[in-house]
């Protein structure tokens, strides 16, 4: 199939996900049903209305948001790093906004009780997540800043990630049983809970980051050859490094902060959208991405819920479970 048909499919398949999706959960709605209500049909039941409009399609919304932010992220890390085993996480953005929410919970008994009250709601998590995740970023950027060599960007950012889930770890070490309950609810991730505010936000956020990687194209296309390369044809590579690195933190940073750490997305999309593309041209490949995240991760959150009960599986074993062989896989056929 030529791209064009392949992005077109892509844009179908979400589509289709999307309204099934929006069906899928412990009270089965008809596809036909879930389709009056996204029209504006106001003759239909008012129960599932009120399900649709307010559980439903806001969670599918996150879906879509995570799934896209995930993988243009893990995209560009395995473009900048010209490895395919990097991903979002490899700089510890994820390790950053973990510390950052541990500190909160976990050390909540160190902590004044008026900042632990300020910061114990859903929005106080998720921004002391994102001032976790800007933190580590700030140290990663001095590092780029400092040296000429990629891949010392790379070790650093993964030491920077090592001595942040050590802190996490002495943390757990001394917490309640409560406080780790907490905690382990965070990392296992979360879709729904989110309001119309805050999806609008994560919206316009993951908007900045898309139209922030596809300024990039030419930089990225040119950086698969090598920084010399990249630096023979015009580009400033520290610059395009540290817009990468930026790019990178805020998509995956936003979406640590909102849904909690989701593993393997920003890691496998990538390559299944290079095996549909047969492309390296980042002009494709980010927009592919994109909407194959989007897609692989309303069907993770179909998959959540497929039993039909209340109680959902979490988001973040069903990613595994998806990423966990492609990572194999990769590793055994070492061509990629």
């Amino acid at each position: 199939m030529g791209k064009k048909v392949v992005l077109g499919v892509l844009v179908v398949l979400l589509g289709i996900f999307f309204v099934l999706d929006i069906s899928v959960g412990s009270i089965r709605i008809p596809i036909g049903t879930t389709l009056d209500v996204l029209l504006g049909d106001v003759e239909v039941k008012e129960t599932w209305r009120y399900i649709i409009l307010n559980y439903r399609l806001p969670k599918a919304i996150v879906a879509v948001l995570v799934g896209v932010a995930l993988s243009i992220s893990g995209l560009l890390m395995q473009t900048l790093f010209r490895n395919p085993m990097a991903e979002s996480y490899v700089l510890g953005i994820s390790s950053g906004a973990s510390l950052g929410v541990a500190i909160l919970i976990l050390g909540s008994s160190l902590l004044p009780t008026a900042f632990v009250a300020l910061f114990t709601s859903s929005y106080g998590i998720a921004l002391i997540s994102v001032l976790g995740s800007l933190g580590l970023l700030f140290l990663v950027l001095l590092v780029s800043n400092t040296v000429r060599n990629t891949v010392t960007v790379l070790i650093v950012g993964l030491m920077f990630g090592s001595f942040a889930n050590a802190i996490v770890s002495i943390l757990t070490y001394f917490s309640s049983a409560e406080q780790l309950k907490r905690f382990a609810f965070w990392s296992l991730g979360s879709l729904g809970n989110l309001s119309w505010d805050v999806i609008l936000l994560f919206g316009v956020v993951v908007f900045i980051g898309v139209f922030g990687s596809l300024l990039l194209i030419r930089s990225l296309d040119a950086m698969l050859l090598g920084d010399n390369y990249a630096s023979s044809m015009g580009v400033n590579v520290k610059r395009a490094r540290n817009l990468i690195i930026l790019v990178t933190s805020l998509l995956a940073g936003v979406s640590t902060a909102f849904v909690g750490p989701i593993a393997f997305i920003g890691l496998a999309v990538p390559h299944i959208a290079r095996l549909l593309l047969k492309v390296s041209s980042h002009r494709y490949l980010i927009i592919s991405t994109a909407l194959l995240g989007g897609v692989i991760m309303l069907i993770c959150d179909m998959l959540t819920q497929i039993k039909g009960e209340q109680f959902l599986l979490p988001i973040n074993a069903v990613t595994s479970i998806f990423g966990a062989p492609i990572v194999i896989w990769l590793i055994l056929r070492r061509k990629v």
